[in-house]
This record gives C-alpha cells, sequence and structure tokens, in this order.
C-alpha cells in the first residue's frame, strides 16, 4: 500500500503513544479541520502491546480510558517500609488497548488521517520535499516493537522509495545510538502477569508501587502490585540493568515474588506482558535536519525513571498551542536542562554501582513525601525543592557520579 496522495499537511512516522497524542488533540482542537494527515507505521495499533501508568492530580486529557486509578500506595524496600503520603495525586494506568481504540476512532471520525502500513527505514527532508524509503509486507506488521524501528524485511516485503511534500514531519521511531564515549545506557525491562486468585487476596483501593524486597544481584530490581480486584491483578517484575535476562528468569523472579511475598500458592495467569524501555543520556533533539521528534526519539522519556506517558502529553499540549498562534515548533520551551542533569547523576549512580539502587529509592521516600518525589520525577520542582531533595540523599556517591558528568 502507498499513500493515496502526495502531498500531506503533516505527516507521522510512528503511530504509538505520541504520534496518536498529538493527532487526537489536533483534531479535537477544531483549528485544522481543513489540514491532511499521514500516519504510517507497522501495524494498526489493535493490541494491547503494552500499559502506561503515571501519577497526577486531577484528570488526564486521556481520562476516559484510564483502566484503574489508586489513592494509596505502599513502599517495600529492606531499609524502609510504608505507605506513600501521595497529597492529592493518583496512580493511573491506561492498558494501549483502550488508548489505541480511542484515538483511532477519533482519526476516523475526523476523515483526515491516512493510515499506511509499512516500516521506514530511512527518512530525509529538504524544504517541504520528504524523501522515505522503507518496506511493506509480513515483515514490516511483526517487526519487534522494542527499542529498535524496524528489523531486516522478509523476503516477500517489497522494499518502496516514496517522495512527498509536507509542511510538518513528525517523527517518534526511537533509534538507540552512542552518542559520546560517555553515554550511560541502562534498560528497564521487565515481565508482567496478570493473575486470578481462586480467594480474595488484594485490596483493590491499595496498589505497590515499589518492592525491592527481592534478589539485587542483577542490579535495581523491584516488583509492583497493581491490583484490579480482590483476585485479579497485574504483577511486572522490573530491572534497571544494562542486559536482559533470559524467558525464564522473569518468570522464575515473578514465581517467587508472588509465592514468598504475596503468598499466593494457588494462582493461574491470564495476560502477559513483557517490555523494554531506554534510560539513556543519549543526547536527544526535539528538531533536526527538518524533522521533530516525539515520544522517546524526542527524549520525552524521563532517563531515570523511564515514565514517559506524561511527558508525551506536555509535549503534546505545548506543540498545539504553539501551531494555534503561529509560532515556529523550533521554539517550542522544553523543561530546564538542570533536570537532564539530575537524571545522568542517578544513571551514572546506578551504572557505575556507587550505591545500590534499592537504597537509592528507599532514602528516597523515607526522607521525602511521595508527592515531592513526584514533583521532582516529573520535572516540576522549583530548585530549593530539589536541593532539599538532593540533600537526603548520600553526599559521596552523588558527588562522585555528579563530577564524571559535568
Amino acid at each position: 500500500m502507498s499513500p493515496r496522495h502526495t502531498h500531506y499537511d503533516m505527516i507521522f512516522l510512528g503511530g504509538g503513544c505520541a504520534a496518536l497524542s498529538l493527532l487526537v488533540r489536533l483534531l479535537r482542537s477544531g483549528h485544522f479541520s481543513s489540514a491532511r494527515f499521514l500516519v504510517i507505521d507497522r501495524d494498526r495499533k489493535k493490541t494491547n502491546d503494552r500499559t502506561w501508568c503515571f501519577w497526577e492530580k486531577g484528570d488526564n486529557y486521556f481520562e476516559s480510558v484510564v483502566y484503574r486509578k489508586w489513592e494509596h500506595l505502599n513502599f517495600f524496600s529492606t531499609d524502609f517500609a510504608a505507605p506513600l503520603q501521595l497529597n492529592g495525586y493518583r496512580y493511573k494506568m491506561i492498558r494501549a488497548v483502550d488508548f489505541y481504540s480511542y484515538c483511532l476512532e477519533v482519526l476516523e471520525q475526523s476523515g483526515q488521517v491516512e493510515w499506511v502500513e509499512a516500516a521506514v527505514t530511512e527518512v530525509s527532508r529538504t524544504n517541504n520535499k520528504v524523501m522515505l524509503k522503507g518496506y511493506v509486507g509480513a515483515g514490516a506488521a511483526s517487526s519487534p516493537i522494542e527499542l529498535t524501528a524496524s528489523t531486516a524485511p522478509l523476503a516477500s516485503d517489497a522494499a518502496f522509495t516514496w517522495h512527498l511534500d509536507a509542511s510538518l514531519v513528525f517523527n517518534s521511531i526511537y533509534k538507540p545510538a552512542t552518542t559520546s564515549a560517555r553515554q550511560i545506557d541502562l534498560l528497564q525491562h521487565f515481565k508482567g502477569w496478570i493473575i486470578e486468585t481462586d480467594l480474595d487476596t488484594f485490596d483493590p483501593y491499595r496498589a505497590t508501587l515499589m518492592d525491592f524486597r527481592v534478589n539485587q544481584q542483577e542490579g535495581a530490581t523491584f516488583v509492583y502490585v497493581m491490583p484490579f480486584s480482590k483476585r485479579r491483578a497485574l504483577v511486572e517484575y522490573t530491572l534497571f540493568t544494562a542486559t536482559l535476562l533470559s524467558p525464564a528468569a522473569y518468570e522464575q523472579g515473578l514465581r517467587d515474588y508472588i509465592e514468598k511475598q504475596l503468598g499466593i500458592h494457588s494462582y493461574k495467569v491470564v495476560e502477559e506482558e513483557f517490555g523494554i524501555i531506554p534510560m539513556t543520556t543519549q543526547s536527544f533533539s526535539f528538531y533536526k535536519d527538518g524533522i521533530f521528534n516525539l515520544g522517546t526519539a524526542g527524549g520525552q522519556t524521563k532517563a531515570s525513571s523511564g515514565y514517559t506517558f506524561q511527558f508525551i502529553q506536555k509535549q503534546s499540549a505545548r506543540i498545539v498551542q504553539q501551531l494555534l498562534h503561529e509560532k515556529p515548533l523550533q521554539t517550542l520551551p522544553g523543561d530546564s536542562r538542570r533536570f537532564h542533569f539530575y537524571d545522568r547523576v542517578l544513571l551514572q549512580v546506578l551504572a557505575k554501582g556507587y550505591w545500590p539502587g534499592d537504597k537509592v529509592f528507599a532514602r528516597l521516600f523515607a526522607r521525602n513525601s511521595a508527592s515531592q518525589i513526584f514533583r521532582f520525577l516529573d520535572n516540576e520542582t522549583s530548585l530549593s525543592e530539589e536541593l532539599s531533595i538532593i540533600s537526603s540523599l548520600p553526599t559521596w556517591p552523588f558527588l562522585k557520579a555528579a563530577s564524571s558528568v559535568i
């Protein structure tokens, strides 16, 4: 399948959370009713390929598709364990299948969006002329979605080169890259099971944000538990490390936690998920070579935590406002660079083992309210608040890390 037209007002390379969030906001603003949009992605986004969790006060732009929300959170480690002080925050979960369905309905009803299933491997732009290379076929639809933009095409796939016109091109296809010898690269990788029990086991109003009472030999390792009912919950085994585990190791970690920490010996796995999120000091550019980068590709994944959804929403809202006020997107304001410095320092601490990850997070939550930590991780604190949080951590490991990333 090739694009039906040669001119589009906006082209989106990748049709995941970042592209859909921006498209929905553009369409619902009512100011782009005559625009023509093109989305190029390997599939139609119809499966529940991930979940997004985030904290916030009040309602989200996509509140109607929030699957569950919790007003009570627990934290566990060998050093500190307690209910967290949320002070008005709620922890929310959105399932990808619900988010995709909602967004695609908005796109379809508009009649303005064309969706082409293809894998883009190369793009260049000169003025309004856009050259795209890639392939279409079974390989494009079945490529892994984690960390890489595409894999090698299958023998039956067909290569393409398309020449199109577009006023704006947005890219959300993330490609890992090493930009310097000092770059730090960790992965947040996780295996999750949705389990059902025979007896009432969970408190559906209270979730576990982090439980570090698991083996830390691989690096920072924790489990979070998101109950949906008294007998159903998502249990996610998560690591912040440089390399992945074997499939069997994730499953063993889940079994051990469910049996030893939750005390559950009779259950069934009704759904599972696996994911990889980059935690990197890689340099990202919102605008480069005539293309605007969104989502993880545009640096919207928080390097020190892996959280992405809310950063995507903030960026999408800013882009729409910039366009509505007819301001160039190249001048789009972003977060202060001091937050990127904090991220680099924490990644250095974890990557070099200056202080164990379970102790870092235990100290943070033991000496600060969860609401303060949430604001800090959302890049919304003032300098004085940040200094207060930083002072709650041990000086030497973080000073050593800071000196190496300056």
